[in-house]
């Protein structure tokens, strides 16, 4: 079987001894960017293998394109194949962000074509609450066939400036409230938003108890965000194109397939000042 959204600890520990199924741990934290591999060396899921949001999920910044531009398709894919991904391989990510930094790479492995991928639901937090095993042992496996077959793409920045004032697209920004409004700005050089967003913050897609809501409460939730927009006339965005990964994933719990990511987000967009941009309360709405 299958999975392309998200799995639970007991599902997860079903199938440990899996040879079809990869962990990989992507803990990261933006303001300590060596945390995930201090906490890889010290405890890590039995099996797991480690990558970092800006080494392995990113590419180099250029100072236009963005905080974490997205590498090449080719480069990721020889990537995930040195890591022992096939074509076939049940691929399940987690951090200890609530799913944060895992979004990213669900829907990077999404964009190459490869459905089996998901979350583990509750992450690192849930997998100890459970009694799970844990390991310091760094594994290797052998390299596995990983072709690309680019899907699910992103939206570049050329399409967002394109249709801004078009019923082509819906733009929905990841981002807290204060920061959507241009609020509290601590790490772009600009604050504010792209004109037309709406906002729906990643956070309001987890319970309390760091668990994914159900998908009939996402669904009731995004309807009532994006009304009767079609999903795939949505366009997410956040920061820099990893937190709205999330909004990406949870739009697929809720059955509203197909949805769009624009990579480069608000650090992409803000950093040509010429621009234009939103600030303050909003009543957009598509």
């Amino acid at each position: 079987m299958s999975y392309s959204t998200l799995v639970d600890v007991a599902t997860l520990k079903a199938n440990l001894a899996n040879p079809d199924w990869r962990i990989v741990d992507v803990r990261h934290l933006l303001a300590d960017v060596t945390h995930g591999e201090r906490a890889y060396a010290e405890s890590h899921l039995p099996g797991a293998v480690f990558l970092h949001c800006d080494r392995d999920l990113s590419s180099a910044m250029t100072g236009m394109n963005g905080r974490h531009p997205l590498p090449s398709a080719e480069t990721f894919a020889q990537l995930m194949g040195k890591t022992g991904v096939g074509p076939t391989t049940q691929v399940v990510v987690y951090d200890d962000t609530r799913g944060m930094i895992a979004g990213r790479l669900w829907w990077m492995l999404r964009w190459l074509g490869h459905e089996s991928v998901v979350l583990l639901d509750g992450g690192w937090q849930a997998w100890l609450a459970s009694g799970g095993a844990v390991a310091q042992t760094v594994p290797e496996y052998p390299a596995q066939p990983f072709v690309a077959r680019p899907n699910h793409g992103p939206i570049d920045i050329g399409y967002v400036q394109d249709n801004m004032d078009s019923e082509r697209m819906c733009l929905v920004d990841a981002r807290s409230a204060d920061r959507y409004r241009g609020e509290n700005e601590v790490i772009d050089p600009i604050g504010g938003r792209i004109p037309g967003a709406v906002n729906r913050f990643f956070g309001d897609n987890i319970c309390p108890d760091g668990l994914f809501k159900s998908a009939e409460q996402l669904r009731s939730e995004w309807r009532s965000v994006l009304g009767d927009t079609p999903a795939e006339k949505v366009v997410h965005h956040c920061g820099s194109g990893v937190s709205s990964c999330l909004n990406v994933l949870s739009m697929e719990i809720a059955g509203l397939t197909g949805s769009r990511l624009y990579a480069g987000s608000w650090s992409e967009w803000c950093a040509d000042p010429t621009r234009p941009f939103a600030q303050g309360f909003s009543v957009e709405k598509k």
